[in-house]
């Protein structure tokens, strides 16, 4: 898998996606349910797709449920779709999802 050649990107990456499993925990903590499905909701992943068709993102630590982080896509059709965690498109993905939902 290739690394991020920019130090600065790979620590803005893992900074989002630490704030986003503070988020979840913290919804969590509201009583939300803690785990929904035992196992991973990601047998098949896709290595990107276009972030117009994106309407949100759902990003899951591993956890007792599944041992990889999992990125679910929710399309504007409805449609949600797995994406590879490790794909560089997938970051930039959530990267640019981070950004859109910070600027509002």
């Amino acid at each position: 898998m290739a690394r991020a050649t920019n130090p600065a990107a790979a620590r803005l990456l893992r900074a989002a996606l630490l704030l986003l499993v503070l988020v979840a925990a913290g919804r969590h903590a509201a009583g939300a349910p803690v785990v929904t499905e035992l196992r991973c909701q990601c047998l098949q992943t896709v290595q990107g797709i276009h972030l117009k068709n994106i309407q949100s993102v759902k990003v899951t630590p591993p956890g007792p449920h599944c041992g990889q982080t999992e990125v679910v896509a929710t399309l504007k059709t409805g449609q949600e779709v797995c994406l590879n965690p490790e794909a560089p498109m997938v970051k930039k993905i959530i990267n640019k999802m981070l950004n859109k939902d910070s600027a509002n």
